[in-house]
C-alpha cells in the first residue's frame, strides 16, 4: 500500500507566533487536502496542534539543543520525502531533507502589516492565487471538552467574559486595579466571568476577584494549553493583554479586545475581523483608564453585532 503523501510545516515557538502561523497551516491543507502534513514546533506550545485532523507527525525542536538536536531533527524528517516543505524559522533546515518544493519567508516582503501577512510570503507555487488568506484556528478534543465542562461547572451558563490579566513581561501588563475597575463598569453587560492565564498569573487573578460582583472563577496555572483553550470557546468576549491568550481566543471564534501599550499592534494584534484593540497613551499602559477599555469593549460588541 502506497504511503500517504505529505507536507511539511516548520512552525514558531511562542503560542501567540504559532498561533498565528495557523491561517498559512490552513491554507496548505486547502490547497493538499488529502496529503497529511508533518509540523515542526516548539514542546510546550505544539501540544494546541495535537488535535489538528490533518496532522501527520509532530516534530519537537529544541531551540536550545544545538547542533546535535538539530542533526537529530534532520535525521527524523528524512524519513519522509515531502511534496512541499514550509520553513518560517529558518531557509537551512529543507535544505537537507527530501522535499520537491521549499518555501520560507522572505525578507523585505509581505502582503501587508500583520505578521500573518508576511508568514505569506512563503508560499511560492505551492498554493493557489485564489486562496484567500483564512482565519487563525484552533482545534478541540472531546476529552478536553470534557475537562472544560467540569472545570466551569460552577459558574452560572449566559454571557461569559475572559479575563487575562498577565503576560510575559511586566511592560505589557495593564495596572490589575485598571482592570478591576473595568469589570466591575462591565458587571452588568455579563453573568460571568473567567480569569486565565500561568501559574505566574494566579496571584494577579485572585487579586482580580477580591470584591467583584460579578461570579467569578480562576483557573490561571490550572489547566494546560488546550484545557484553556477549551475553557475559553464559546465565551461572549476575551479581555486581556497583549499574550498568547489573546491570540488562541480570536483562533477559537471568540471576539477579542486587545490592550497595548508598547509593542507592534498593527503586527501582532490577534489575526480576524473579530479582534479589536485598544492603545494606551504615549504606549504607557498606566494612562490607559478603566472607562475607556469599558466602552471599547462594549462598543466592540455592539459592532459585532451589527454586521
Amino acid at each position: 500500500m502506497a504511503e500517504q503523501r505529505r507536507l511539511l510545516f516548520v512552525t514558531l515557538s511562542n503560542i501567540g507566533d504559532l498561533v498565528m502561523t495557523t491561517p498559512l497551516l490552513e491554507a496548505l491543507h486547502m490547497s493538499y487536502p488529502n496529503h497529511l502534513i508533518d509540523i515542526v514546533a516548539d514542546p510546550r506550545s505544539s501540544e494546541l496542534l495535537k488535535p489538528c485532523p490533518y496532522l501527520g507527525r509532530l516534530v519537537h525542536k529544541n531551540k536550545n539543543a544545538g547542533i546535535a538536536g538539530s542533526c537529530e531533527l534532520v535525521m527524523q524528517l528524512r524519513e519522509h520525502a515531502y511534496d512541499v516543505a514550509i520553513d518560517l524559522r529558518s531557509v537551512l533546515l529543507t535544505l537537507f531533507i527530501r522535499c520537491s518544493e521549499r518555501g520560507f519567508k522572505r525578507r523585505g516582503t509581505s502582503l501587508g502589516d500583520h505578521a500573518v501577512q508576511h508568514h505569506f510570503t512563503a508560499l511560492r507555487s505551492s498554493v493557489g492565487a485564489d486562496i484567500k488568506i483564512p482565519p487563525a484556528k484552533l482545534w478541540l478534543d472531546e476529552p478536553t471538552q470534557a475537562k472544560a465542562i467540569a472545570l466551569l461547572a460552577g459558574l452560572p451558563p449566559g454571557r461569559r467574559l475572559i479575563v487575562a490579566p498577565g503576560a510575559n513581561w511586566p511592560g505589557k501588563i495593564w495596572p490589575i486595579e485598571h482592570f478591576i475597575a473595568s469589570i466591575d463598569n462591565l458587571a452588568p453587560h455579563f453573568d460571568s466571568a473567567l480569569v486565565v492565564g500561568s501559574s505566574e498569573d494566579r496571584a494577579l487573578g485572585e487579586r482580580l476577584m477580591s470584591g467583584q460582583r460579578l461570579p467569578m472563577l480562576n483557573i490561571a496555572g490550572d489547566t494546560t494549553l488546550l484545557e484553556v483553550a477549551a475553557c475559553m470557546s464559546g465565551a461572549s468576549v476575551f479581555l486581556g493583554n497583549d499574550s498568547g491568550l489573546g491570540h488562541m481566543a480570536a483562533a477559537l471564534g471568540v471576539p477579542t479586545l486587545t490592550v497595548f501599550g508598547p509593542g507592534r499592534p498593527a503586527r501582532y494584534r490577534p489575526w480576524g475581523p473579530q479582534s479589536e484593540i485598544v492603545l494606551a497613551p504615549n504606549a504607557n499602559l498606566s494612562e490607559l483608564q478603566p472607562s475607556v477599555v469599558a466602552e471599547a469593549l462594549l462598543s466592540h460588541l455592539d459592532t459585532l453585532r451589527a454586521t
